[in-house]
């Protein structure tokens, strides 16, 4: 089975357009006459031509303005293009080279199916603990205990004062008292009775 080559256009005005080499001699530029036209300002009328030599494709700047890069170094001549080289024509526009198929007797890499990545198993979130009632008195600042009442100066009791009323009728019942009795001796040691209570006679006291 004979190869088969195409570019891709990685950058440029149709991103991830696909162009199949199947022709033995073909032109690249900015003109509709090319075998490969490319629609923008970078790339001259006639940009590049491909050649198909051998079983590979050379390729070869045809004087172009901005001229025609091979993963980065500006072709100054005919150049062998393998699999996976990078065509740059200008700065925006870049094509990749592929070999998509070969022949038993080729030497030419065939291009491998990256296999798709593999899952990445999830990861299970850890559940958030439960939040905590809200407390206002949470982080306040104590309260200090309170300080103990400061004794009484030295030399003043600390006894709660007595009432003056009481103490002066206490004092005045006292006095009556003793002023009675006083009064009842006097009259009695000197038998005063009947001199100063005369019904007592009448009543059978002895004076």
């Amino acid at each position: 089975m004979p190869s088969k080559f195409q570019f891709t256009m990685r950058s440029g005005p149709t991103t991830g357009a696909i162009y199949l080499l199947e022709k033995e001699s073909l032109s690249i530029g900015r003109d509709s006459a090319n075998g490969i036209q490319i629609n923008d300002p970078e790339m001259s009328r006639r940009h590049a031509r491909m050649q198909l030599q051998g079983g590979k494709y050379v390729i070869e700047d045809l004087g172009s303005t901005n001229g025609t890069l091979v993963n980065g170094q500006k072709l100054a001549g005919p150049y062998v293009l393998k699999h996976g080289d990078a065509v740059s024509f200008g700065e925006q526009i870049l094509l990749g080279y592929e070999v998509i198929d070969s022949d038993p007797g080729s030497t030419l890499a065939i291009p491998r199916k990256e296999a798709p990545p593999r899952p990445i198993a999830a990861v299970p979130m850890p559940v958030p603990a439960p939040a905590k009632p809200y407390d206002p008195y949470v982080n306040q600042i104590p309260i200090s205990p309170t300080v103990p009442a400061q004794s009484a100066p030295m030399g003043m009791s600390s006894a709660p004062r007595r009432n003056p009323v009481l103490i002066v009728v206490a004092v005045g019942t006292v006095i009556c008292l003793c002023s009675c009795l006083a009064f009842f001796w006097f009259i009695d040691s000197n038998s005063l009775w009947c001199n100063l209570f005369p019904f007592l006679a009448g009543w059978g006291f002895q004076c």
